[in-house]
């Protein structure tokens, strides 16, 4: 079978534009949680967000000098997203084919987790004026499978074209499934990930209405966002977009491409237990894993580090911390767990990719990055924590994590990810 690794990686996060922009700023403790200041939120239970920064500075997203206006109109703003992380993605890998076969070769697998609401409740007021207001665009706007096929289109790969939405378990499966077609033979290269961009106050309200985000901290919202903490009340709304690009590893050597790191295994599960709420036994969590680990076929003691899922509701993180100490057993003490939501909150369907790229940069700098907002650990186990401040990742072995998200419906991914070693 064959070996798949990461060649390129791009990122637009409400951390910053681009992968170093954003994984500087996840490093140095910085968060992308800002107030909302749209009037429409004023009444909302919860008025706050991680909103990708918009603007002309340095760190700051342009959209009008990236598309046209026309460009625009065809695209909801998750697609948008994630062709400015494909653009980049694919220049970090330096794949860009000209020549027909390579292209072929090239597939993509890129999820949206939920449409913009946005985009339905503004069509139909267009409707109550009459149907030729009806824009002829609005079907491809907000279809799921649009940003796989906008980045398609735009660099003619005709590999497979693969669309996931899975709720928040999108980005992180889509991933995994890229690394099987990858694995098993359908094609040499993949552009994979997952993009969001549904923040506004329909979705704000519908959230808050399941009693899942964050209420008690509009007034400080850099400090909303507390996975693990005892004071944590919810997660925190987030939009990005994270595309990676994997590549069967002789495809790579043989044109000498930069390797971040090697996915190693993909595990999937489902909780067959509730519409939203985690499994309070943790089984699907801990068959996600199990099944990654076993398809990398790894001993659970080679597991160093886990990006957890862990959104910030006080079941979910405990769940998933009782799930990795019930797999892991004696060996959670040699075991560190951090959730980089506290910096960029939630990104819903995009989140698998984005924290998975920070699991291959912590992997491949040998650097955990740190849970903020972690002030008092609601835990008493084995599991060691990365409070506040990044974290030296030394280890006499190969570096080895695994990457966690869970999905609405009960849908779970694990990936296993490892230092690259030829």
């Amino acid at each position: 079978m064959s070996r798949v690794v990461v060649t390129g990686l791009g990122m637009v996060s409400p951390l910053g534009i681009g992968l170093k922009n954003s994984w500087q700023n996840l490093l140095n403790g910085k968060c992308g949680i800002k107030k909302l200041d749209d009037p429409e939120y004023d009444k909302l239970p919860c008025r706050i967000a991680a909103q990708i920064p918009k603007g002309l500075g340095s760190n700051q997203l342009d959209l009008n000098s990236k598309f046209s206006k026309s460009d625009l109109r065809t695209m909801c703003l998750a697609t948008a997203y994630a062709l400015i992380a494909a653009d980049e993605a694919l220049i970090d890998a330096n794949w860009k084919p000209e020549i027909e076969a390579d292209k072929r070769n090239t597939g993509v697998a890129v999820g949206i987790g939920m449409i913009d609401l946005v985009d339905v409740c503004n069509m139909y007021e267009e409707l109550q004026k009459g149907y030729s207001k009806v824009s002829p665009y609005f079907v491809p706007r907000i279809l799921t499978n649009m940003a796989a096929g906008q980045i398609s289109i735009k660099y003619g790969f005709r590999g497979p074209n693969h669309a996931v939405s899975t709720a928040c378990a999108t980005g992180a499966h889509a991933i995994g499934d890229a690394y099987r077609f990858i694995k098993g033979g359908e094609t040499s290269v993949m552009i994979c990930g997952a993009a969001e961009a549904c923040i506004s106050p329909l979705a704000i309200a519908a959230f808050c209405r399941l009693r899942a985000l964050s209420t008690n901290r509009n007034d400080f919202p850099k400090e909303a966002s507390r996975p693990f903490d005892k004071d944590r009340d919810g997660f925190v709304m987030g939009e990005g977009a994270t595309i990676l690009v994997l590549e069967e590893l002789e495809h790579a050597l043989k044109r000498n491409a930069n390797i971040y790191a090697e996915i190693l295994g993909y595990g999937l599960s489902g909780d067959a237990s509730h519409l939203t709420a985690p499994s309070d036994d943790g089984t699907g969590a801990i068959l996600s894993m199990d099944r990654a680990l076993k398809d990398a076929g790894l001993d659970p003691r080679d597991i160093e580090y886990i990006n957890a899922h862990a959104t910030s509701t006080p079941r979910g993180d405990l769940n998933e911390l009782r799930a990795i100490e019930s797999l892991f057993g004696e060996h959670s003490k040699n075991i560190f767990v951090s959730s980089t939501k506290g910096a960029h909150g939630h990104l819903l369907g995009a989140a698998g990719s984005l924290e998975s790229a920070f699991t291959i940069l912590a992997i491949n700098d040998g650097i955990i990055p740190p849970t903020i907002n972690l002030h008092d650990i609601d835990y008493i186990g084995r599991l060691k924590f990365v409070p506040h401040i990044k974290k030296s990742w030394n280890s006499v072995k190969r570096r080895v994590g695994l990457k966690n998200a869970f999905g609405f419906g009960g849908t779970n991914a694990s990936l296993c990810i490892g230092q690259f070693i030829l």
